[in-house]
């Protein structure tokens, strides 16, 4: 009897934990985010991000991306997507330009788990603004808009840090309003 009491007092204060553990998380795209989970594992769960997963797909960088990081990804919103023409779009979802696809995503991964406080530190031991490297071989600008963090691509296109934190097994994301691109 006693060994049944203790189980069910197990089971209930994990049912209860389970929940508070995405409650430290922020929700994207309407769905609670764990940090337990991959980025892709959380990312296919939000309804803000159905262009992106679809793109890792494509590209092939599913296992990459569910692989051990550490990453920090910034992650365009559907509305990011939406600022590209559907043609361009649908071009770079073709077989053919997988490699274009692949360099524009990992141009949103960095090789480390930043969260947001360390990359404005960055920004302000830097001056104002901070060289973020990506995994795509290209430099983002990072700097300060207020609170807000922008990141500057290789074209001089602007993002900003929409949501900030989101806590992943193996990284953080950063969902983003605009899609980076690399110097052409």
């Amino acid at each position: 009897m006693i060994h049944l009491k203790s189980t069910l007092l197990a089971t209930a204060i994990v049912a209860v934990s389970a929940p508070a553990f995405a409650a430290d998380n922020p929700m994207v795209g309407g769905a609670a985010m764990y940090p337990d989970k991959t980025i892709v594992e959380n990312a296919v769960n939000s309804a803000d991000h159905e262009t992106l997963v679809a793109a890792v797909k494509q590209a092939g960088l599913v296992d990459t991306l569910n692989g051990e990081g550490p990453f920090t990804v910034f992650a365009p919103t559907d509305a990011a997507f939406d600022m590209i023409s559907d043609e361009s779009l649908s071009q770079l979802m073709m077989d053919e330009n997988k490699a274009q696809l692949a360099k524009i995503l990992t141009c949103h991964v960095v090789a480390t788990s930043a969260m947001s406080d360390a990359i404005a530190g960055m920004i302000a031991d830097d001056g104002g603004m901070h060289p973020v490297p990506t995994v795509g071989g290209c430099t983002l600008q990072a700097k300060m808009d207020g609170d807000e963090i922008t990141l500057t691509d290789e074209q001089g296109r602007t993002a900003s840090v929409t949501i900030a934190d989101v806590k992943q097994s193996n990284g953080v994301i950063h969902v983003i309003d605009r899609v980076l691109l690399p110097a052409m």
